[in-house]
């Protein structure tokens, strides 16, 4: 028998139906079992976490049957308390399916410390931006007897003296000791 003529036989155009008939038989099985097994059409909506405790934040997500991940903590931010959600992924209000992570980053207990530089023989020119840069403050500024006109002579934090090296929380106040170019008077 030639193969023209198999192609043209009943029971190719038979095995040839029934092969059809089976793939869309089995698709329309695999699309039904995927619809069920992935719960196609169903979300859930994650809620707002910002600003609430961990302890909160995890309950809530429990309850619309979400996953909570925590991100390593940001940079301090005095908005928000110790402890607190200060960003999400996905937002609020977003669908996503169930047992979905959601990504939290915490607000830190206080702002990290950064290490004092040595400013000491420096021009408060010089030393403003570098503390700044730092994250600090400028504080108070004294101004005592010394030849070297605004030359930064010694650095205190709440009244304490710093010295080079010290750890401080970022955001702190330093106060500096400057010259005021005047030769200091011999008794």
């Amino acid at each position: 028998m030639s193969l023209l003529n198999f192609l043209k036989s009943k029971t190719f155009l038979k095995q040839l139906i029934l092969a059809v008939v089976a793939v869309f038989v089995l698709t329309f099985i695999m699309l039904q079992w995927l619809k069920v097994t992935t719960n196609h059409g169903e979300f859930e909506t994650v809620p707002e976490l910002k600003g609430k405790s961990i302890e909160v934040a995890e309950l809530e997500l429990n309850e619309n049957n979400l996953v909570m991940e925590i991100l390593d903590s940001s940079n301090y931010n005095p908005d928000y308390p110790k402890f607190s959600v200060i960003d999400q992924d996905p937002i609020a209000g977003e669908k996503v399916k169930e047992n979905r992570k959601i990504y939290l980053t915490l607000n830190p207990s206080g702002y990290r410390k950064v290490l004092v530089p040595d400013l000491k023989e420096r021009t408060f020119r010089q030393a403003k931006p570098t503390l700044e840069a730092l994250g600090f403050e400028i504080g108070k500024l004294t101004y005592v007897d010394n030849i070297a006109k605004d030359m930064v002579l010694d650095m205190s934090f709440e009244g304490e003296k710093i010295k080079p090296g010290d750890m401080l929380p970022k955001t702190s106040k330093i106060d500096l000791v400057l010259g005021n170019g005047t030769r200091p008077t011999s008794e």
